[in-house]
């Protein structure tokens, strides 16, 4: 790789690791021999699921990082002193393919900034996709970040060729879009969520290839004064109205010359982790966002106890539940009971009664479940002091008052 190129490779790497879209499982991965490429840990490496459920690790880039936008959170905004550079598409489709051929990736994930215009931005990226399929039969995964302004045509074109769409929501709240980056309108933003959900939906139907692996999007948190609470009302509304696949929740991280109207720390990385989580019990645990809204101080999420716990606490009177005869669903909002253990559970328990020691084999999290279960020999007391009882499950030592 030429020095121009590899220089390129670097600036347009390291400006894609903001976009959360596409996330990294976490495990170390092949050393690689140029500029971190091929590590799961270096800039340019992101990992994606595939329909079929396969993690797949993806070249992860911008075409470009100047732009035509000036939005208040972004590092690549127009009035930006970052360092500028722009991959051409012929550039990107050789370093996929390159990458591809050595077996440091399984894909692309491909975003931008603005250039020129939103159209003229989406159809470079769309010439990307395009190239790799039918130029060169590349059969790697290809998830694209689309532009809600471009023309509905471009992104109906790109669900053709690629395997994931995604367009970023980028702020909870349309005011706080307004404030921050007014040059962006939410109503466009739904209104293209809304055209891809049609589009994947009737490919699904009539067996077409249409981005199968559906939308995703991206909400940034911390960049302004949006409440926990509203950001999972704005995450439920998406997941119900356009099928989102997933919404991904990125820790605002204060930029180089930031605007005055940013704040000067990030939010604790604790906040995203307990967003996930919450996000994770409203897919596939049944809540729904004002329950675990309602846990929450203030419309925000407890940081020393995972959402579940914190609405166990808070609902104390639906428990304990017996292992034996509760409902799936109930079982599924016990503290320390995961999907696979209540499924566990709910099959063991038809050939047997189940047993506190029965229970300890179908899950790790026994500790934290045992004083919301009832088994064949544990029957915990009706009624514990809840205060106390949180301090003991998340392991902080209880503070005496010398006048109690």
């Amino acid at each position: 790789m030429d020095e121009k190129l590899s220089r390129k490779l670097r600036i347009l790497a390291d400006a894609a690791k903001y976009d959360a879209s596409c996330s990294s499982s976490g495990t170390p991965g092949r050393k690689a021999d140029v500029d971190g490429l091929g590590s799961t840990t270096g800039a340019g490496i992101c990992h994606a699921y595939t329909p079929d459920g396969r993690c797949v690790s993806l070249l992860k880039v911008l075409l470009t990082n100047y732009c035509l936008f000036d939005c208040a959170y972004c590092v690549n905004r127009r009035s930006s002193n970052v360092k500028r550079a722009k991959f051409s598409v012929d550039e990107v489709v050789t370093l996929t393919i390159e990458f591809y051929k050595r077996n440091y990736i399984e894909g692309l994930f491909l975003s931008s900034g603005i250039i020129r215009s939103p159209d003229y931005t989406m159809e470079q990226m769309l010439l990307v996709a395009k190239r790799l399929r039918r130029d060169y039969g590349f059969r790697g995964y290809i998830h694209l970040k689309t532009i809600p302004e471009a023309s509905p045509w471009l992104i109906e074109e790109a669900g053709l060729w690629a395997d994931r769409l995604s367009i970023n929501l980028e702020l909870p709240t349309e005011k706080s879009l307004e404030r921050l980056a007014p040059e962006k309108d939410g109503a466009s933003i739904e209104g293209a969520m809304a055209q891809m959900f049609e589009r994947i939906e009737e490919a699904r139907q009539e067996g077409r290839h249409f981005s199968p692996a559906g939308q995703t999007t991206q909400v940034i948190v911390g960049a302004d004064d949006t409440t926990d609470a509203e950001v999972l009302r704005t995450s439920a509304k998406l997941y119900g109205h356009y099928d989102m696949k997933r919404v991904y929740y990125s820790a605002f991280s204060p930029i180089p010359d930031s605007s005055a109207v940013l704040p000067l720390k990030p939010p604790p990385l604790m906040r995203e982790s307990r967003l996930y989580q919450a996000d994770w019990l409203m897919r596939y645990y049944g809540f729904q966002a004002e329950e675990i809204a309602a846990s929450s101080h203030k419309g925000m999420l407890d940081l020393e106890v995972d959402p579940k716990l914190a609405w166990a606490l808070k609902n104390r009177h639906l428990f304990p539940v017996d292992v034996n005869r509760a409902e799936r669903e109930m079982l599924l909002r016990v503290p320390g009971l995961g999907a696979r253990a209540v499924d566990r559970i709910v099959a063991a328990r038809k050939h047997t009664t189940l047993r506190l020691e029965d229970v300890a084999r179908l899950t790790s999290g026994l500790r934290r479940a045992k004083p919301f279960l009832i088994a064949a020999d544990h029957h915990p007391k009706a009624k514990l002091d809840r205060q106390d009882l949180r301090e003991r499950l998340i392991g902080k030592p209880r503070q005496l008052s010398l006048f109690a």
